[in-house]
């Protein structure tokens, strides 16, 4: 991880230096800005292999930065923000963040989070399964590249959708329930509301229905998920 670049972006200028210095002690390469635009200059310069911004940011808000890197990157994303009601939270995941930490908060738990996301992307790669693609349905999973095609439509998954979807369907026709997925897929060994699978899931059954696809995510009812391979 020593190596990994991470850009922060958050206007209160203390909090950006708390969250450098402790990213940094852990080995980090990190780069601040305090406003939207700047981060997103840098961005399109230099994409780095993390991104933590704030919500409420001057110039371009973190939501904004967040729908425009996605449309480019599937490098990670963690909003931290104070607005901390189940909308906001719900539009930063929506938008394609990767998680969510609400203010005031823990710079240890900030740490553990973001090595929890680069461990998470370091598995995917050391994995050895005993295919590189797998077909469910008339979907195509490339574990390779962590894309996953309709036909030759790219579904534009991020990694972590990829990543879900990817468990899912090693464990197809078997119910898989939230806190093994935010375990095998999050790597949260702690306590962690569960609302995180639903709102992911939400968004690859939408972007499963855009891409025509007919396969379903089915939901186990005070369970989990399951993926139903009719073939």
């Amino acid at each position: 991880m020593k190596n990994h670049l991470i850009y922060i972006a958050d206007d209160e200028i203390n909090i950006c230096n708390i969250i450098k210095s402790f990213l940094i002690k852990e080995g980090f390469q990190v780069e601040s800005f305090n406003d939207g635009s700047s981060i997103m200059e840098a961005f399109n310069r230099k994409a780095p292999d993390m991104v933590i911004i704030d919500i409420m940011m001057p110039e371009i808000d973190g939501y904004s930065v967040c729908s425009s890197i996605r449309q480019k990157s599937s490098v990670p994303i963690i909003i931290v923000s104070a607005k901390d009601t189940e909308p906001d939270k719900i539009a930063g995941l929506t938008l394609g963040s990767d998680d969510y930490l609400t203010k005031p908060f823990s710079p240890m738990e900030l740490i553990a989070r973001v090595k929890s996301i680069f461990r998470r992307i370091e598995l995917d790669k050391n994995i050895s399964y005993s295919e590189n693609q797998i077909q469910i349905s008339d979907v195509l999973l490339d574990s390779d590249n962590k894309q996953a095609f309709v036909g030759d439509y790219d579904m534009g998954l991020t990694m972590m959708e990829f990543s879900l979807l990817f468990y899912l369907a090693n464990n197809r026709n078997h119910p898989v329930s939230r806190n093994e997925l935010l375990d095998k897929v999050w790597g949260f060994e702690n306590e962690v509301e569960t609302r995180a699978t639903d709102d992911m899931v939400k968004r690859l059954r939408k972007k499963l229905s855009d891409s025509g696809s007919s396969l379903k995510i089915e939901t186990v009812w005070g369970f989990g998920f399951k993926l139903l391979d009719k073939e």
